[in-house]
């Protein structure tokens, strides 16, 4: 009888011990995981946290929209705003908005933000560059905005305009840096040539182009003569094999038809349907992944982009009614686009493989759109070129078309090496 107290006693030391053990293993595991999240460092918090003598008491003037957050979600006009070391003077914002509600080709203009009382200056539609008057209370210029790594996604563009404005009026230029949510490996498609320039590819880079909003513009200052007094805020424990979803970050749409990082994906090379009279699928709840139009059979276009087996990839049959864009209010037959492997996915080849394919099944019905008054149809302003659209209509192979641009791009990797941050 007298055991029975001795073995209740050694019971509860047993399980107090195995709890203390599994609660210190558990907040090892939660302190690992918050020592990693803080050893990265996105360019914004770099700034603030090690290198806030750049803008200490200046004025400073902010190109940025939603995507311009901390990891934990915090605004960095927010964060500006209420640093009292810090005066921020006035917004910019790009194609959007700075508050990112506005939809493509949407004209924004001046208007007093809410929130901060700072007025907010359009740098998308009738002034693409800042003018002088614009720039007038600013000592910096900051621009924080996320990339999607692809040519013609025009936020790289309203950085370069607004780096050669701040050239011209004698005003620091600085970049806060931020991923490549495509990875900073991968470079394909080919090069823009300079005839097809636009503001949907201003410079010659090729579609994919793997790199980092920062190595840009140290690319587009040096290579294009901008020469401006620009300074990269790095991030800190970024690799360039890492996708957006291999980083401790929460995705953000950086438009309002870049919904997920899965859209991101599939962009650099779905996004030449737009050079078409095919829906890209604007308008509905999968902008890039769905394509497709009126006169379309889904079953049968599928089947023939399954029969190629391109890697990484595959495509099912749907049906679509896009809200808005091409097609509104129309049934649209098509594909949707599965990535299954995103290391191996090609995904300007596979557009590509799409583009051709739908022209070759339905040379009725299919056409690329019209061609502008010097002979250039919006698709060549996508692709870079003329050659690859009259390439298609001869009945060139997708394989002998890339073999066409491999030169471009192997020049493009040598120059593009001199300005990678991270190694």
């Amino acid at each position: 009888m007298k055991k029975k107290p001795f073995i209740v006693m050694i019971l509860i030391l047993l399980v107090l011990s195995t709890f203390s053990a599994v609660s210190a293993d558990k907040g090892d595991n939660n302190g690992k995981q918050k020592g990693k999240h803080k050893q990265f460092k996105l360019g914004v918090e770099t700034l603030l946290e090690d290198e806030k003598e750049l803008i200490e008491g200046k004025r400073v003037g902010l190109i940025t929209n939603p995507t311009g957050v901390d990891q934990d979600l915090n605004s960095i006009v927010d964060l500006l705003h209420n640093d009292p070391d810090v005066e921020l003077t006035a917004l910019y914002g790009p194609e959007h908005g700075v508050r990112g509600s506005a939809q493509a080709g949407e004209y924004v203009e001046f208007y007093t933000d809410e929130t901060t009382g700072l007025p907010v200056y359009s740098l998308y539609g009738q002034t693409r560059k800042p003018t002088p008057e614009m720039l007038e209370n600013i000592d910096v210029l900051l621009f924080d905005i996320q990339d999607v790594g692809t040519r013609f996604y025009t936020y790289i563009y309203t950085m370069a305009y607004a780096m050669e404005a701040a050239q011209e009026n004698d005003i620091p230029f600085i970049v806060l840096d931020r991923p490549n949510p495509l990875s900073g490996e991968v470079v394909a498609g080919p090069v823009l040539e300079s005839e097809y320039k636009s503001f949907v590819g201003n410079y010659e880079i090729p579609l994919r182009h793997g790199m980092t909003v920062g190595e840009l513009a140290k690319l587009f200052n040096e290579e294009f003569g901008i020469g401006a007094d620009l300074t990269v805020v790095e991030m800190n424990k970024w690799k360039r094999n890492m996708y957006y979803d291999e980083t401790p970050l929460q995705f953000i749409a950086p438009s309002p038809n870049m919904p997920t990082l899965d859209t991101a994906l599939v962009y650099p090379g779905a996004a030449l349907i737009e050079g078409t009279n095919v829906s890209e699928g604007r308008g509905t709840t999968k902008p890039f992944e769905w394509i497709g139009a009126p006169f379309i059979n889904s079953t049968e276009l599928a089947a023939a982009l399954n029969e190629k087996d391109l890697p990484g990839v595959t495509f099912r049959a749907a049906s679509f009614t896009p809200a808005f864009s091409k097609h509104r209010g129309t049934l649209s037959n098509g594909i949707e686009i599965h990535v299954t492997d995103k290391e191996d996915y090609q995904s300007v080849v596979t557009g590509l493989h799409i583009v051709k394919t739908i022209h070759d099944m339905y040379p009725e019905d299919f056409e690329f759109r019209a061609e502008n008054s010097a002979g250039i149809s919006f698709f060549d302003n996508l692709i870079g070129n003329g050659w690859v659209r009259e390439a298609i209509e001869n009945g060139e192979s997708v394989e002998s078309i890339v073999d066409r641009w491999q030169d471009d791009l192997s020049e493009f990797k040598e120059v593009r090496e001199q300005y990678l941050i991270y190694k």
